[in-house]
């Protein structure tokens, strides 16, 4: 597919402009035709592009976390030497953030749906927690051994995850962020 004056694909800005959709309307019961109109494009394009409606929303949450990814690394980078416990609270803030809700949905959405084994939903458990593994493991368990790292790492993923799930459920950001705050003094005092 080719690229315009801009650099980005069809490809690429159809899925951009899907995550701009999700992240504001959420995605429902919408059907590929409705996110097609929605896009200014045909549900035929969107077919060419991702395969079918799945294929496109498991692109959107694979991108929206290698957003997220993207997002940790930079704050890493901008808070190199801060304290542990400030760039958790950081990167908490931002994954928690109201905006990102409709995402956080979907991604629960389809991580269940993959999780009981629906074929169109399966890919996404590829990397889901591994790809987070790493760039944390360094954050949350500095100079420990490897694998002590990458468990405690995956320990972090896991309570983000949890709290997460929690806030949607319950919309009581107060007791999450109290309860998240509680982990990062446990793992990261001051």
């Amino acid at each position: 597919m080719g690229q315009t004056a801009s650099g980005a694909s069809a490809r690429e800005r159809l899925l951009a402009g899907a995550i701009a959709h999700v992240s504001e309307h959420g995605v429902g019961e919408i059907s590929l035709r409705a996110m097609a109109a929605a896009l200014g494009t045909s549900h035929r394009m969107l077919i060419y592009h991702f395969g079918s409606r799945e294929g496109l929303l498991i692109e959107v949450i694979r991108t929206v976390e290698e957003q997220q990814r993207a997002a940790l690394a930079l704050i890493l980078e901008q808070e190199a030497g801060a304290p542990p416990a400030d760039i958790m609270r950081r990167m908490w803030a931002r994954v928690a953030d109201e905006a990102l809700w409709p995402n956080e949905r979907l991604f629960f959405e389809v991580y269940a749906q993959a999780l009981q084994g629906h074929p169109h939903a399966e890919p996404l458990l590829d990397g889901i927690v591994d790809a987070w593994v790493e760039p944390l493991a360094a954050l949350v368990a500095p100079g420990r051994p490897r694998d002590e790292a990458r468990a405690q790492a995956r320990l972090g993923v896991a309570v983000v995850r949890g709290l997460l799930l929690d806030l949607l459920a319950t919309r009581d950001r107060a007791a999450v962020d109290a309860a998240m705050e509680r982990y990062i003094a446990a793992i990261a005092p001051d």
